[in-house]
């Protein structure tokens, strides 16, 4: 492994909030070297972090950025083609001579166009940098379809043993490679072991942009909260909100629980709350959701944890996921005093590391990078869509990034970084501020129409 006086030089390509979170922390901990345990250690790693933020809708903010922590050496924001250019050239520095680590914390079909064409920047060269990615979270949907997006990376990493399994069994059953499947776990747990009697008891309630999707089952949620609120008023209840009014993350809200709750009266124990989830969950005695990978992080420091039954346990809420854990529960129930217990055998297949093992949990993902980097030479990316495998569905998945069936840039695409200026700036702010505005306001009228 590498000491801690080496530099590992590390790009991440991110495209929303929560995917800068898994990808920064991630290079932290996969590129740490032996004994760096904690978040810590991992910084005092002798690590360059260069951030590149994808140019899309949900690009985070500052304040999104900062309430992740990470400390980058250079942060700007690109297109994809953008981003293959500085992967062609390196930065400016003339004494840098490239990266060893690139991180790709993105949606599949990005991850796949990102493969190609790096594949092509990178071809014909002796040595290139070591091709990382993953999933921010639960995988509880679309798991061949993001799988098949993802191979091609050097190391495909699975957040827990099960996941692990799953993936490999997906790429050996259409006969590809499943040798970059590399078990760790979320990059983001941590923090103190619960330790209750705190006051007051404090019930948080973890929201997801998407899940659940209409405004009257949210409002049903929302209005749950208010009733446990007034039924407990020694308890404080808070709902813990991803994103500010304006800003986007992974998943499109369209009825975000801020202007929900313009219209209900909160007891004064209920408020809406922002910040990190960790620095929530210091102060949280339950945590309740109904399948944010909150559960995992309040699981993994003991913190009782609900998972929520109310609307059904359904594939398309992800709570589905949390079958066998011990942790599915109402508001009912709750309202009752009644506190939910996990399993722990479900609790260790999951990767939730409660046993104290997550201290060696990424212990594969350095020795894998470290082996592949200590090659004279790695093979070309070689990810299983290719014309051959799937000529339908390919060339619209890399014209979306505007990349050619072969991997190099369309006729406009830009080829070089820049920054945007003044108006530019404006002009991106107001078009996201329209474009949320038409799937917040806009999008459901259409649809309320289309049922009369």
């Amino acid at each position: 492994m590498p000491s801690k006086k080496q530099t590992q030089r590390v790009a991440v390509l991110a495209d929303s909030d929560t995917r800068w979170k898994w990808g920064a922390l991630t290079a932290q901990r996969i590129v740490a070297a032996e004994g760096a345990r904690d978040f810590a250690g991992a910084e005092e790693t002798d690590i360059r972090l260069d951030g590149f933020l994808l140019r899309g809708r949900a690009t985070p903010t500052a304040r999104q950025l900062r309430e992740v922590g990470v400390r980058v050496d250079d942060l700007r924001e690109v297109t994809g083609v953008e981003f293959l250019r500085a992967m062609e050239l390196g930065p400016s520095d003339e004494e840098f001579e490239g990266y060893d680590v690139v991180v790709l914390a993105l949606v599949g079909g990005a991850v796949q166009a990102m493969l190609h064409g790096l594949a092509r920047v990178w071809q014909g060269r002796a040595r290139r940098p070591v091709v990382v990615t993953g999933y921010v979270g639960v995988v509880y949907e679309k798991l061949a379809d993001g799988l098949l997006l993802r191979h091609g990376a050097d190391v495909v990493l699975a957040n827990s043993r099960q996941d692990a399994e799953r993936f490999r069994a997906v790429y050996e059953g259409v006969g590809a490679d499943a040798g970059a499947v590399t078990e760790c776990a979320l990059p983001f747990l941590g923090g103190a072991p619960y330790a209750a009697g705190s006051a007051p008891y404090t019930v948080c309630f973890a929201a997801q942009p998407s899940v659940p999707e209409s405004r009257a089952d949210r409002t049903y949620l929302l209005k749950r909260m208010i009733r446990h609120a007034e039924l407990h008023p020694e308890r404080e209840v808070l709902i813990k909100l991803r994103s500010k009014p304006g800003e986007h993350t992974t998943h499109i809200e369209e009825h975000p629980y801020q202007k929900l709750a313009q219209r209900h009266e909160l007891p004064p124990n209920c408020r809406l709350v922002y910040g990190h989830m960790g620095e929530v969950l210091d102060r949280t005695d339950l945590l309740v959701t109904v399948s944010s990978t909150a559960a995992l992080e309040a699981l993994h420091r003991r913190i009782p944890t609900a998972v929520l039954t109310d609307l059904g346990v359904r594939e398309a809420l992800g709570n589905h996921h949390f079958t066998g854990s011990g942790c599915l529960a109402s508001w009912t129930q709750l309202d009752e005093g009644f506190v939910p217990e996990p399993d722990e055998e479900w609790l260790a297949r999951q990767g939730v590391a409660a046993d104290g093992s997550y201290a060696t949990a990424f212990d594969r993902a350095r020795t894998r990078i470290a082996d592949l980097l200590a090659k004279p030479q790695l093979p070309p990316l070689a990810p299983y869509y290719t014309l051959t495998t799937a000529p339908g569905y390919l060339p619209g998945i890399l014209a979306r990034h505007h990349l050619a069936p072969d991997g190099s840039p369309l006729p406009g695409a830009p080829a070089a970084a820049k920054e945007p200026g003044p108006v530019r700036q404006i002009v991106r702010q107001a078009a996201r501020g329209a474009y949320r505005h038409g799937v917040q306001r806009v999008a459901p009228v259409i649809r309320r129409m289309g049922e009369l």
